[in-house]
């Protein structure tokens, strides 16, 4: 009669470490067939003779001194009762050479004090288990010359610094990004962002109920043919309810911020750069969908990478906006006597809704289908229909481009140029630093990404487009 293979008495899965259960022949959780792993080896215990266990290599260890009533050894030995020797196996200066064959209790310890090149023989008994105690933080950031730490390497080449925790500013940060002393979760990467190039900034975060970031932003400066300079400011968000929003989000910014950053010095229109780097930045969430890491998570009930996208360029006198989705553009003038304006108009129910007059806009914000968009960048995109909008602002002011885990807060023009500090047309990481903590101090339900554009005092003559 077959018989199924003898599984191994394994408590952890070889192939995923989750814990198992007696019986189990498959992990629950990866599938991992426990009969392929190796049965344990019968025990075959090394012979005895004269009171020593004679091991392999020629090196002989003191017998076990006694048992646990289960079966189970005592430690091997205790710290002074092995004799110390250097690694060519020399005695080691201060430390008499022990008969091979003396029971533990005959090797009398060193006297104390005496020099044994830093190796004490004179402790008592150690406690088999030791309380978790984090390590020296100098020795995580700084190393240490023990070698203990990431210091300096002997041949003169310093080694990379090692992460040290968020939380206890101790452990050390493992490859999987947790605290090897206290096991927290490190913040990612894109958990906060910060960049400022030139007269423009952003700064975006994962905000304080979301488990990752799926915001992005570029933002550069660059100049026009006739050396007038340019400033240029891309926000992404990604589709939640889509697969690999983050990715999408990341992959959308920096194909339209480098396309913008390409196209104006070779003197295209700013809106007609804003319309090409949309459809660039469409092409490459596409592309997406098409990855092995894609099609490998994709499920029936899941959508393609999607992400919407808000971007806005400044040049001299001229401010170019465009967009796809939900996110906004607001302008801020520097003299707060004069009115604000939204420069967008949501892809989203709720503003069509409004649009066709069904309803007022506190209400249709009010719905719980408000923020269900229209339009979006992705491979299941209905027709992308790209937004363009050039603007000619007769006084100097603020652009501020950002997702809805800031207007959430903020939503009209008035409650935005409010939420702007006074001085972020000459501090615009300040600025947004500012806008991203109002966010966060309203509840931060959602990913907060903004950026900020100071726009100049126009040349004289210039007028509204």
């Amino acid at each position: 009669m077959s018989q199924m293979p003898q599984q191994a008495a394994v408590s952890k899965c070889p192939s995923c470490e989750e814990p198992l259960e007696s019986g189990d022949r498959f992990c629950g959780a990866c599938g991992y067939d426990l009969s392929a792993v190796p049965a344990r080896p019968e025990d075959s215990p090394a012979p005895v003779v004269d009171g020593v266990v004679h091991a392999p290599g020629g090196v002989d260890w003191p017998v076990a001194r006694d048992s646990d009533g289960h079966g189970r050894p005592a430690p091997v030995h205790a710290a002074a009762e092995l004799p110390g020797t250097d690694s060519g196996g020399s005695p080691l200066p201060g430390s008499p050479p022990a008969p091979p064959a003396a029971p533990p209790a005959a090797a009398p310890p060193a006297a104390p004090g005496a020099s044994a090149s830093g190796v004490r023989f004179d402790r008592p008994n150690e406690p088999d288990e030791y309380p978790l105690q984090a390590p020296d933080p100098r020795l995580t950031a700084e190393g240490s010359a023990a070698g203990r730490g990431p210091g300096p390497d002997p041949s003169g080449e310093p080694a990379a610094a090692e992460k040290v925790c968020v939380a206890c500013r101790a452990g050390r940060v493992d490859d999987d990004g947790y605290c090897e002393n206290c096991g927290h979760a490190q913040p990612r990467e894109r958990d906060h962002m910060e960049q400022e190039s030139g007269p423009v900034a952003a700064v975006s975060d994962r905000g304080l109920r979301h488990h990752r970031n799926e915001d992005a932003f570029s933002v550069g400066c660059t100049a026009l043919p006739d050396g007038a300079p340019a400033t240029v400011a891309i926000v992404c968000d990604g589709v939640s309810s889509a697969t690999r929003p983050d990715d999408a989000s990341l992959a959308a910014s920096r194909v339209a911020g480098e396309s913008l950053l390409a196209a104006l010095p070779r003197g295209t229109h700013p809106q007609q750069a804003m319309h090409d780097a949309i459809l660039a930045a469409s092409h490459a969430v596409n592309a997406l969908a098409d990855e092995p890491a894609t099609a490998r998570e994709q499920a029936p009930h899941q959508n393609a990478p999607a992400c919407t996208l808000v971007g806005a360029v400044v040049t001299a006198g001229l401010l170019v906006v465009g967009w796809v989705g939900d996110s906004r553009v607001y302008w801020v003038p520097a003299d707060r006597a004069t009115p604000p304006a939204r420069l967008t108009e949501d892809d989203s129910w709720a503003a069509q809704m409004v649009a066709a007059g069904l309803m007022s806009e506190a209400e249709a914000y009010a719905d719980e289908r408000a923020h269900a968009i229209t339009g979006w960048l992705g491979a299941d995109a209905y027709e992308l229909e790209p937004h363009t909008a050039s603007f000619k602002p007769d006084r100097p002011g603020v652009v501020v481009v950002c997702t809805d885990g800031l207007w959430n807060y903020a939503e009209s023009a008035q409650e935005m140029a409010e939420a702007v500090p006074l001085d972020a047309a000459v501090r615009p990481l300040h600025g947004a630093r500012v806008l991203v903590g109002h966010a966060l101090d309203g509840g931060g339900h959602d990913n907060v990404t903004v950026a900020l554009l100071p726009f100049p005092a126009p040349p004289q003559g210039a007028g509204s487009a």
